[in-house]
């Protein structure tokens, strides 16, 4: 199956094992997704607002707090506003988790990278995670 007949787009953080996992599991699959590193390209409210609907989660469920300055910039409290978060999350772009799939069966933040799997077409004959883990397909 080709690129252009199922489009695949990650949402990757080169540094984080599980987005690099992710990305090496759709590879096994066959397909050649196209790699965004959103910490060099940054985010926009359109992108933000529509990975909120194509995944169903909430901004506040998108965000990421470890290694990030969520508490430090208070975004941690119940009571704050989702637009709040939305503007956090594009001045600092590593507030937001990764990595997120898009395709065309669906979108998800996908940890653990297993859950990719369910928006392939196809899966990788088998897949052994970086740590040595083999990944029932």
């Amino acid at each position: 199956m080709t690129t252009a007949d199922f489009p695949i787009t990650i949402f990757h953080n080169p540094a984080c094992g599980t987005s690099r996992n992710v990305v090496a599991m759709v590879r096994a699959a066959g397909y050649e997704p196209e790699v965004v590193e959103y910490l060099k390209a940054g985010w926009t409210r359109d992108q933000l607002r529509d990975l909120v609907v194509k995944t169903g989660l909430s901004l506040r469920q998108l965000m990421r707090e470890k290694g990030t300055p969520a508490e430090t910039l208070g975004l941690l409290a119940d009571d704050v506003a989702e637009e709040r978060i939305l503007d956090a999350m594009i001045e600092h772009p590593i507030l937001v988790n990764r990595p997120i799939v898009v395709t065309p069966k669906g979108a998800n933040l996908c940890r653990p990278s297993e859950l990719v799997l369910d928006l392939l077409e196809q899966r990788p004959a088998g897949f052994t995670k970086e740590d040595g883990e083999v990944v029932k397909v």
